[in-house]
Formats: C-alpha cells, sequence, structure tokens
C-alpha cells in the first residue's frame, strides 16, 4: 500500500511538472517596468556592437526613434505588442540583417497549438498595385489568383504599403525587398493583422474581369472549422510515408537543383541558399562539371529565393564563372570585441574568440578581418564555365548573393535579369549574427558584429546590385501563374541563338 503511495505521489508530481511547462499564454502582459528595462537593453546592446547603427541613419535621427520607441512603453503590453515597437525602431537602423524574433516559448507555443483565425489572402505588390496569389477559403470564386484588390477595409494599397514598409527591416533604402516581403506567402496578411488588429471580417474593394470597381465582404480564416468541415466530408486517405533518405532527397531539391537540356545546349540551376550543410561543395562540383560535358553554351542561375548563407559558398560558385581574380570586400570590421551584457548575446565567448583571433586591432578602433579585405579570389581551372551566364534576381536576393552578383555582374558574358537584389550594392552588416535574447520577454533580436564594404567605387545610395535587362512582374503574367523573368531569360537565349545562327 505504501509503494503505491508513493508511486501515485510521483505520478501526481510528474503531471503537475507537465502543465507547469506548457502554461504559456499569449495573453500574458509584461509590466511598463519590464518593458523598459527590456528596451534599455536593447539599446544599449544596439550602440555598443553594432557596426553601422548610424550608416544610413544619423545619430540624431536614430535617438529620436530610440526614444519615440521608449514613450510607447506606458502601459503594459503582450509579446506581440512590444515586438512590433521593437521592429518599428529596428527598421529605422536600414539593415536587413537586424530584425526582431519571437521568444522561444512563443515559438514553442505556435509550433504546438493549433493556428489562429487568420487573414485568408496572400497577396504580390509591386508599385501600387496588388493582386492576389492564394486565397485560403476555398470555396470564393470571386477572389481568385489575378484579382486586383484596390483597398481593404478602406485603406488603400500605397498607405497599406507605406506603414507596413515602417516596419520591414532592409539594407539601405532598397524598397524591392520590402515589396518582395510583402509578397512572400503569408507575410502581408500576418503584417497586417499585427498592425491593423484581427477582424471575423474584411470589406475588399476589387476590379473584377470587365474591369469594373466592385466590393464584398470575406470571413476570417478558421482553420479549425475549415479542417473539420473538409475531414465530415472525405476522411483523410492514407498516403504512403517516404523514407527518411527520400525525405532528404527531396528537401535538398527544393534548396539546389540543376536541369540541363542537352538539345538546347542550355541549363538552369536553381540556388535557394549559400547556407551550409547541403553539400553545396560537391553540387557545384558535379554540376559544372556536367555543363561542360554536355557542351552547355547558355546557363541560368536563379538566385531569386536565395537569402545567402556561407560566403566560402558564394566564393566557390564565383570562382566556377568569373574570368579574373576578384575580392569580396574592400574593408570588413567590428566596432567592439567585448561586452558588458554578454550573458544576452548568443555564442559570445566564440564570436570574442573568433574577433581575437582573425581580426587586428586598427588605428581607426575598429577590429579589422585583414584576410578578406587584401585577398583576391582566383577563378577555377577546370571545368570553368565560360559560355553565357544568365543571374536572375529579385528582392529575395540577399547577403551573399549580393556578393555572388556583385562580382560577376561586370563581366561581358553574364547578364544579370529581373529586379534589385535585396542585399545591398554597396556593402552590408553581417558575417557574425548572434541571437540577443531579452530577459524579462525573452524577445530576441539579431545582431550583426561586422561591417562588410563590399565595392567602394559601387554608389553609397542603399540601394542593391541593379539588373542590366528588368524584368518586373504584370498583371497578365500573375494571373496565368507565369514565371515572368525565367521568361524573360528564354527571350534572350532565343535571339542570342538566332544571332549566332545569322553570323
Amino acid at each position: 500500500m505504501r509503494r503505491i503511495s508513493i508511486l501515485l505521489f510521483f505520478v501526481l508530481l510528474l503531471a503537475g511538472c507537465g502543465v507547469s511547462k506548457s502554461s504559456f499564454s499569449p495573453a500574458k502582459k509584461y509590466s511598463p517596468q519590464q518593458l523598459e528595462r527590456d528596451y534599455s537593453l536593447y539599446q544599449d546592446i544596439l550602440e555598443q556592437h553594432h557596426p553601422s547603427l548610424y550608416w544610413y541613419t544619423s545619430k540624431d535621427s536614430m535617438d529620436y526613434y530610440f526614444n519615440y520607441g521608449r514613450q510607447l512603453l506606458k502601459d503594459s503590453m503582450t509579446e506581440p505588442e512590444f515586438r512590433k515597437v521593437l521592429s518599428f525602431v529596428t527598421a529605422k537602423i536600414n539593415c536587413g540583417h537586424t530584425s526582431i524574433r519571437t521568444s522561444k516559448a512563443w515559438s514553442k507555443y505556435s509550433d504546438t497549438v493549433r493556428l489562429g483565425k487568420m487573414f485568408p489572402l496572400s497577396m504580390k505588390i509591386w508599385n501600387d498595385t496588388m493582386l492576389v496569389t492564394a486565397n485560403l477559403n476555398r470555396k470564393d470564386s470571386v477572389l481568385k489568383r489575378g484579382t486586383m484588390v484596390t483597398k481593404i477595409n478602406g485603406k488603400d494599397v500605397p498607405a497599406m504599403a507605406d506603414t507596413m514598409f515602417e516596419y520591414i527591416s532592409t539594407d539601405g533604402y532598397n524598397r524591392t525587398h520590402k515589396y518582395q516581403s510583402l509578397s512572400n506567402r503569408g507575410y502581408f496578411g500576418s503584417l497586417y493583422t499585427l498592425l491593423y488588429g484581427p477582424s471575423e471580417k474584411y470589406d475588399i474593394d476589387y476590379i473584377d474581369s470587365t474591369g469594373k470597381l466592385k466590393s464584398i465582404t470575406i470571413p476570417v480564416y478558421n482553420p479549425n472549422v475549415d479542417t473539420a468541415g473538409r475531414m465530415m466530408v472525405r476522411p483523410p486517405a492514407r498516403i504512403p510515408q517516404p523514407s527518411k533518405r527520400e525525405r532528404r532527397r527531396q528537401q535538398i531539391s527544393t534548396i539546389r537543383l540543376l536541369r540541363i537540356d542537352t538539345v538546347n545546349h542550355s541549363a538552369m540551376m536553381t540556388l535557394s541558399t549559400f547556407g551550409r550543410g547541403y553539400e553545396l561543395k560537391k553540387f557545384f562540383r558535379q554540376s559544372f562539371r556536367a555543363l561542360q560535358k554536355n557542351n552547355i553554351t547558355h546557363f541560368i542561375v536563379d538566385v531569386r529565393g536565395n537569402g545567402g548563407g556561407s560566403v566560402n559558398n558564394s566564393t566557390l560558385i564565383t570562382k566556377y564563372i568569373a574570368r579574373q581574380r576578384f575580392k569580396i570586400s574592400d574593408s570588413l570590421f567590428a566596432v567592439r570585441k567585448k561586452s558588458t551584457h554578454q550573458q544576452y548575446i548568443q555564442n559570445h565567448f566564440w564570436n570574442k574568440l573568433f574577433i581575437s583571433f582573425f581580426t587586428r586591432k586598427k588605428k581607426d578602433g575598429h577590429f579589422h578581418f585583414g584576410y578578406f579585405e587584401r585577398h583576391y579570389f582566383k577563378p577555377k581551372k577546370k571545368n570553368h564555365y565560360d559560355g553565357k551566364t544568365y543571374i536572375v534576381t529579385g528582392g529575395n536576393s540577399f547577403s551573399a548573393t549580393t556578393l555572388f552578383t556583385g562580382a560577376l555582374v561586370k563581366q561581358d558574358n553574364v547578364i544579370v535579369v529581373g529586379e534589385e537584389t535585396g542585399g545591398g550594392a554597396y556593402g552590408n552588416s553581417a558575417w557574425l549574427i548572434p541571437d540577443v535574447k531579452l530577459p524579462e520577454t525573452g524577445v530576441r533580436f539579431r545582431l550583426p558584429l561586422f561591417r562588410l564594404v563590399i565595392d567602394k567605387t559601387v554608389p553609397k545610395n542603399g540601394r542593391g546590385v541593379q539588373p542590366e535587362i528588368t524584368s518586373f512582374p504584370s498583371i497578365e503574367a500573375i494571373r496565368r501563374n507565369a514565371d515572368f523573368k525565367i521568361e524573360t531569360v528564354m527571350e534572350l537565349i532565343k535571339k542570342d541563338k538566332e544571332m549566332g545562327k545569322t553570323n
């Protein structure tokens, strides 16, 4: 009997522990004092460590925005409300590598509970144009792909875009990246809800197929009701699950893929990242060997969705295409090695060790990474590609992708097609980017430690690498779900081959 009592005690104890671990509440509010402590730490760490805090925004202006954000902390706030304040202030730095992240508790909660009600539409936005690209309300036969929306709840497209831009971090004054961010699936709805609050319905002004301006009221998307309704109509079918090896193969194919057209001697490489862990070194070696073997004359490198990653990987593929030696930086430095807030900065010990071993303090007081400031990389000799290369870029082309594109854009057999890169052509702040965890709320923010000037001869105008041939979205292309940038490239290849036959 005693043993049973002890066993029941431990069962209840473990059950109690289980409840406490899952007791996170998204409605939890933090006091103004807690918010002030986190905000002061956030500002102090940025002022101590961020290498480009005043690169595109003057100190007087940043001081104004810091003070403005602090004035908003007069009442208690939930985590999303606090993140909204931080996102607004952080965006004023004009650094695409500095952004706000949820707390780990919030992230874990989001992963373990069903999604709540959501804004139902995904949009493609550019200039003053906004088109529907997806609709979660499947029974909606009006707001189909390609429908032009002019207003949502009385707010027109330019007004919404300008408001949302205030919360999106980007390099310099780049608007292409901001438009692309709003066009990424689900992003518009998430930011709309954060800024304007949740709603049970939305009044949509749109232009129908005859060109007439009309209005419709649509409900919020409720995944719980929608999923339950579909399951009642049709039981879920048992789908054979792929093996672990097959899942890995499928995952990698979405990250990096080479397609070869042996008949037309052309090939297209899709690269969604330069990150580690995808065997890119082996992939590049095999790919450029295949280009040589199949006598490929026209080569497309699609990096529209490539947000960057390892500089070693972006440098390696550049070596296979570059005809002359190249540098990846004219200047690369950190402003500080030690920190009075080291307990809040991820991997601070290792980052400090890195700066100690690989940089040298110069007269300007900064810790310079001299190797990359001086070193020129030489082109590969084996399987070097000398044919016509088309690099396809867009607002999501960021960080290391900008290094790759910038190193090749002036080469006469390379043509950059699409829209300007999201990453800055002059430079960015990146390299080592630890998370900083604020102790009261658990909210995190990314803190780049190095300033990278890629090419000091490029105008410091806060823009990305400009395409040589622009290819902007069109209403017609969106409606027929066409890849307008690749269509542009294929037309260029066709003309090039026709000219070759004529000559």
